[in-house]
């Protein structure tokens, strides 16, 4: 009796394991097409096609396409793939290949094998798509123009069904050779890990680091700096409606012509941004960029769609600054032979009431903000090109000499902006 029943158990558990790659396929099947659905709404530069998708119960073969338009000219640039699939128990795999193929038919720019693009899902919501690049070569068919990589991973880890994402990006080496710029890239790693906060609002924290890279232009000496790296950070507060954002860019050493100078530090932030107000602002900034790459059939209607949303977007603006914010560089430090240039700048808004509101007429009235600037005048002495531009500054006396340093202070309030002490009336730009 007790062998009847492990038979049976044994059975069910076979049947199982048999019919999860058909259940997975099929939830497979509705992720996929549920992921391009959501790439189409979310922004109009990149759109995504599915021509065929051909389930079976181990695997399923789909084709499509990838179009990206280029924002500046409206050009559209297709890429026809096709996509092989493996079902599993829990997930399945994707395997993406170019229908033309990674290279052109009789190139040689993969010596060591092909680039391998793959997606691997899980049924619980989370998935990896990861690009390995192998070796590169490739020249120009004239052969003035070479660019060669040792090679490199990007992988993207996407969790919480969409909600939380994990980047990683390894390059270890890269050179470009062309007639305008030979240009060396050595040991460049990002990391990034990102939550989904509202609308298109992610926070999260990452790096980016290059050990080296070099730059020489026609008629210019090379310029190398080291020790490039570049730290970010976005946090959510008040249960999720504000945001404070940090970025940091910081560089061990320049190196130009035998001299070496270093370091040098520059921080952006933003604070108490009002996240609603953002998204609202974002999105009608969104319609508007994509209604311009548009062909319109009526461009009178056009033009009147494009006024109204012109007019929403300066309304998302308005409520966007009227809900309070501060923006600026609170720290800059850049390093040259004579000596440190230091400065920081704010901006900032105060929050209004509902009241202040329907009495707000322009963004400037009610924004306040701060400058400060240190060099060492042997800049303005030593390099033509900055005497010509501190002269006349020094001359209305914005830049004014304290020892062997050039300084400016400046302070906005009330749409005037004060510099060592001058006032300077801002005219009423939005």
């Amino acid at each position: 009796m007790k062998l009847k029943k492990w038979i049976v158990a044994g059975s069910a558990i076979l049947v199982a394991a048999g019919a999860a790659p058909w259940g997975v396929g099929y939830v497979t099947e509705q992720q996929w097409f549920q992921a391009v659905d959501e790439v189409n709404r979310s922004q109009a530069f990149v759109t995504m096609e599915t021509d065929q998708y051909q389930r079976g119960l181990l695997g399923a073969d789909a084709t499509g396409s990838l179009v990206v338009i280029d924002p500046s000219t409206g050009e559209h640039h297709r890429v026809d793939f096709r996509m092989t699939v493996s079902h599993g128990v829990t997930g399945s795999l994707m395997d993406f290949q170019p229908v033309d193929g990674w290279q052109p038919e009789g190139a040689d720019w993969f010596p060591e094998g092909d680039p391998r693009l793959t997606l691997e899902t899980r049924l619980w919501g989370s998935g990896v798509l990861e690009l390995k690049m192998p070796v590169t070569r490739i020249q120009s068919p004239d052969g003035i123009e070479n660019l060669r990589s040792s090679g490199g991973l990007a992988r993207l880890d996407v969790g919480s069904m969409g909600q939380q994402a994990d980047l990683l990006v390894v390059m270890p080496g890269l050179q470009l050779d062309s007639p305008e710029a030979q240009v060396s890239i050595d040991d460049f790693q990002a990391e990034q890990s990102m939550e989904w906060l509202s609308g298109d609002i992610w926070t999260g924290s990452g790096t980016m680091t290059i050990k080296q890279l070099s730059f020489l232009g026609p008629g210019a000496p090379r310029m190398t700096v080291e020790g490039l790296a570049v730290d970010s950070r976005s946090e959510a507060n008040d249960d999720g409606s504000r945001l404070d954002s940090e970025v940091s860019f910081s560089l061990d050493s320049t190196r130009m012509e035998g001299q070496a100078y270093g370091p040098h530090r520059v921080t952006l932030s933003l604070e108490h941004l009002d996240v609603a107000n953002w998204n609202d602002f974002s999105t009608n900034l969104a319609e508007m960029q994509a209604l311009a790459l548009q062909d319109p059939d009526d461009p009178q209607a056009a033009f009147e769609q494009q006024m109204v949303l012109m007019q929403r977007v300066n309304d998302s603006l308005q409520g966007l600054v009227a809900a309070g914010f501060s923006a600026g560089i609170p720290e800059l430090s850049v390093s040259t032979p004579e000596g440190v240039v230091e400065g920081s700048l704010s901006l900032s808004h105060p929050e209004l009431s509902e009241e202040e509101r329907q009495q707000m007429l322009m963004v400037m009235q009610r924004l306040t903000g701060q400058v400060d600037l240190s060099l060492p005048a042997a800049l303005a002495e030593n390099y033509p090109s900055v005497r010509m531009q501190a002269a006349p500054l020094i001359k209305q006396g914005l830049l004014v000499e304290e020892g062997d340093r050039l300084v400016l202070e400046g302070r906005m309030k009330d749409m005037v902006l004060t510099i060592n002490g001058q006032d300077l009336p801002l005219p009423p730009l939005f």
